[in-house]
């Protein structure tokens, strides 16, 4: 998924990001990821349930492998032969269905929304999880001089946003505060107002930082003040 947002949008949230760290030795950091993962797994895992159990429904039905064209019109030679005949046909017509249900399903589950719907919210929410603690760690967040960094990370597909504190604040602020900020930014994205949604959340998060952290002597910017989309 492409995201494109306008030097505009990218240049208001860093303003917002400037103006929250004026009052707070902390350091905001924004990051707008497209999805966190493809679920194939979570896909493969529902096709495959699909085509073990979907099919035992035929059997009440009195399956066939007649049912299947091409299965079940061979010449029956013996009464012995024809049951051996008629078994094989059955289990391969069967195993068909099973493989056409499995792709089916697959392929139903692979459209965007069938995938979100499907997923279950925890396992959405762990790995945007993880996919924050990456970015955060990857930009630096864990290494500003009092352990002081917030990232505010929103994935758009999977309708997800994480905000991670370092541990510098887990200390100090219950991690519940963090609820507003993480609200302000889904009903940003909700609207289709990304920017709008940031600068509310960087907002909020420098509140709950320059309560707790103030700004040194110095206060220098240990982290660009940007946001970064990927």
């Amino acid at each position: 998924m492409v995201i494109k947002l306008t030097t505009e949008a990218h240049d208001r949230i860093a303003a917002a990001i400037a103006a929250a760290e004026a009052r707070t030795s902390g350091e905001i950091f924004c990051v707008l990821a497209g999805r966190v993962s493809s679920y194939r797994d979570v896909s493969l895992g529902w096709a495959a349930a699909a085509a073990l159990i979907l099919p035992l429904s035929l059997i009440p039905l009195g399956f066939e492998a007649a049912w299947i064209p091409g299965f079940g019109d061979s010449w029956e030679a013996a009464h012995l032969a024809a049951r051996e005949v008629s078994t094989g046909q059955a289990l391969g017509a069967y195993a068909v269905i099973q493989a056409v249900v499995f792709l089916a399903v697959y392929l139903i589950s692979r459209i965007p929304p069938v995938t979100r719907w499907i997923t279950p919210r925890a396992v959405r929410r762990a790995r945007t999880r993880q996919a924050a603690i990456q970015q955060f760690l990857a930009h630096g967040l864990h290494v500003t001089e009092a352990r002081t960094g917030v990232l505010i990370f929103a994935a758009l597909v999977d309708h997800q946003v994480e905000i991670v504190a370092d541990e510098g604040i887990h200390a100090r602020v219950d991690q519940t505060v963090w609820g507003d900020a993480a609200e302000a930014l889904s009903r940003g994205l909700k609207r289709g107002d990304p920017a709008g949604g940031f600068e509310a959340a960087v907002g909020l998060c420098g509140e709950v930082l320059a309560g707790q952290f103030p700004p040194g002597s110095s206060n220098p910017n240990e982290v660009a003040d940007r946001l970064v989309v990927i």
